[in-house]
């Protein structure tokens, strides 16, 4: 097998690998969406396949965290799903969100390169729609406690008697402010 084959093959192995981040299944009417690794899986009841693969990518372009699997956004999905299993409008706001993306470039809009993908969503941001996914995307990954060390937060400090007593200056992670401009602290 000559490299220009071997080099070929890699590519088509890679193009696949990059492109499958789920695999479908239905059964019954629910829709179970299972990570290529196997580690998590969805099940939907009112969101297609599509839908839900679409919106897995949304989500990630959204708010891009290399440190976070695709578990993490399929759970914004989930929850987007349980609100339109108990709303008509929520269901049918995401249906047509959906379609609106794929009716951009008139093909599937999670075929498309992310700079194709990323220009959707930079037109339809004024959209219901984007705003619903924006909304449960910041509330499904912020208020995740099991993610707040991968970002760095604390937690709550309200019922510690807030930071300025509690982790206030401690910012590890930036640089250290010279004495002046870090004055004594206040005790008043």
């Amino acid at each position: 097998m000559g490299t220009r084959r071997i080099y070929e093959n890699r590519r088509a192995f890679l193009r696949k690998l990059v492109q499958g981040t789920a695999t479908v299944a239905i059964a019954g009417g629910t829709v179970s969406i299972v990570g290529v690794d196997g580690a998590w899986a969805m099940s939907l009841q009112s969101i297609d396949a599509h839908g839900a693969k679409t919106l897995l990518r949304m989500t990630r372009l959204m708010y891009p965290h290399d440190q976070l699997g695709d578990f993490y956004y399929a759970e914004v999905v989930e929850d987007l799903d349980g609100e339109a299993a108990k709303s008509a409008e929520t269901a049918k706001l995401l249906k047509d969100g959906v379609a609106t993306l794929d009716e951009a470039y008139g093909q599937p809009w999670i075929e498309l390169s992310e700079g194709y993908q990323l220009q959707v969503m930079e037109k339809i941001s004024a959209d219901p729609f984007f705003g619903k996914v924006k909304g449960a995307t910041v509330v499904s990954l912020y208020n995740n406690p099991t993610l707040w060390p991968v970002f760095a937060y604390q937690g709550s400090s309200a019922e510690y008697g807030g930071y300025l007593d509690r982790g206030f200056d401690d910012l590890a992670w930036g640089e250290i402010p010279d004495e002046e401009a870090s004055p004594p602290a206040y005790r008043g």
